[in-house]
């Protein structure tokens, strides 16, 4: 594909997509680069534009310079637009509640919180770019899988087993949270950072109080 052909192609995709007016959609290409520029209604057009470049064979990459520009009659007050995306969060049964905070600002939606899972992140901000008055989404949404105290103790406990250098037994492990702490006594200053390294090599733990005594 030469780029004497592909801004047909492309042009081609963008009118080929009954979810877009491609009217105002300007289209330059050098060595299989794509510059899109013009200006869009909303912020999914936008975003559909550029997947609709994508699709068509021969884009190496995407200079993405559209503009949502939205009629005057149809501009939304930033709190109609923070009201109604709050509102659509609440509706989606995976989300869970009041972990996703949202702040508009012209526009612009920006998404912050944590959830457990990626696909909840990306589920939140699918369900707010399509409102009615969006420019734009940051999502800024954390993901923080969920701590399960006895699966973080039994994967501590696993990893003691493994080194030859630990003597499991001698030690105990109580997990609050993401917080481990050990106690007990073991033989050797040796043997409690071993200790102390196993705790830390399991993902989920984000502190570790070793109260363990080395007993030579």
């Amino acid at each position: 594909m030469t780029d004497k052909d592909l801004p047909r192609d492309v042009l081609d995709e963008l009118d080929f997509d009954p979810s877009l007016d491609a009217a105002e959609i300007g289209v330059a290409v050098s060595e299989g680069v794509v510059t899109l520029t013009g200006h869009v209604g909303s912020d999914a057009e936008q975003v559909g534009a550029e997947r609709a470049v994508r699709r068509a064979k021969g884009v190496r990459a995407i200079a993405q310079e559209i503009e949502v520009r939205f009629p005057q009659a149809k501009k939304v007050m930033d709190d109609r637009i923070a009201a109604r995306a709050l509102a659509i969060i609440d509706r989606c049964v995976h989300l869970p509640k009041d972990a996703i905070r949202v702040r508009v600002a012209k526009g612009w939606i920006t998404l912050t919180g944590a959830v457990p899972w990626r696909y909840q992140m990306v589920e939140a901000q699918a369900a707010v770019r399509k409102l009615s008055g969006v420019v734009g989404v940051s999502n800024l949404i954390e993901v923080r899988p969920e701590v399960r105290p006895s699966a973080v103790r039994s994967n501590i406990l696993k990893a003691f087993r493994r080194r030859a250098l630990l003597d499991a037994d001698a030690i105990t492990i109580r997990v609050e949270g993401d917080c481990v702490t050990l106690e007990g006594a073991v033989s050797s200053p040796a043997e409690r950072d071993a200790a102390e390294r196993a705790a830390w090599s399991v993902p989920e733990v984000r502190a570790v109080d070793d109260r363990t005594v080395a007993l030579t």
